[in-house]
């Protein structure tokens, strides 16, 4: 176990770091506060499984190959080709903004498809892959809304340590599930705002939520309101092709 732990150390320090992409022993023993020579017998025996690669000429290392290929195994799974990013697609036309699809994982979401519109010049960016507490953003509290009541009061104890806080998201949530969406205005980022619909499988379990992010300045009460009815139409129609049965 103490080996799987470190393993993942380092590859959490070679995920993290949006600029630097490529480290050196001596960086990596550094952040993952190891011994040189414990960190090279490490390194080598994640090479020979492709879960990181070194550069013939720098000696630097960063992620291998593997986690793209497992991710992309991953990535069938969840339907995106046939069922899913075909109905992302059709949401990005209809409402020219940056679409995304995001799935819970414990106390944070991850952010698993993107499709930015070609004709729109200004876009939000949240990366692929990025970790997002499971209390901030318009998908996850949609996603928050709609889980287990007992499953998310878990998970809103854990992140809202102060009662008032704790109380006012617990408020938010039902009017969320009662509404059928969730919104965020400047949340991460000022200026921004995202509107986000759950999405169920066919055990009328949620998976996930799409969710449609947008510039706020300037936009009207219409356009608003355009953005939250296609977010809902297009999360129940990618709910009804996953076979969900409406109850």
């Amino acid at each position: 176990m103490q080996t799987i732990d470190r393993a993942m150390h380092v590859i959490k320090v070679l995920s993290e770091n949006d600029t630097k992409k490529w480290y050196s022993i001596t960086d990596l023993s550094k952040e993952c506060e190891l011994p040189v020579s414990t960190i090279h017998r490490l390194l080598h025996s994640m090479i020979q499984h492709g879960l990181i690669q070194q550069e013939a000429e720098t000696k630097l290392y960063s992620m291998g190959n593997a986690w793209l290929e497992y991710g992309l195994q991953m990535y069938d799974t969840f339907d995106f080709v046939g069922l899913i990013r075909p109905e992302m697609e059709a949401l990005m036309h209809e409402c020219e903004e940056s679409v995304y699809f995001s799935k819970p994982i414990g106390l944070e979401s991850l952010i698993v498809e993107r499709i930015d519109c070609p004709h729109n010049p200004i876009r939000i960016y949240d990366q692929l892959g990025i970790r997002i507490p499971m209390n901030i953003g318009a998908a996850n509290k949609v996603m928050l809304a709609h889980m287990p009541k007992n499953e998310a009061l878990k998970i809103v104890k854990k992140l809202t340590p102060l009662e008032e806080e704790k109380d006012s998201l617990l408020q938010l949530l039902i009017k969320i599930r009662s509404d059928g969406f969730g919104e965020s205005h400047g949340e991460r980022t000022k200026g921004t705002s995202s509107v986000a619909a759950p999405i169920f499988d066919h055990s009328n379990e949620l998976i996930g939520a799409i969710s449609i992010g947008y510039v706020s300045f300037n936009v009207t009460e219409d356009r608003e309101n355009f953005l939250r009815n296609k977010v809902m139409e297009y999360g129940m129609r990618i709910s009804t092709k996953l076979g969900r049965k409406r109850s």
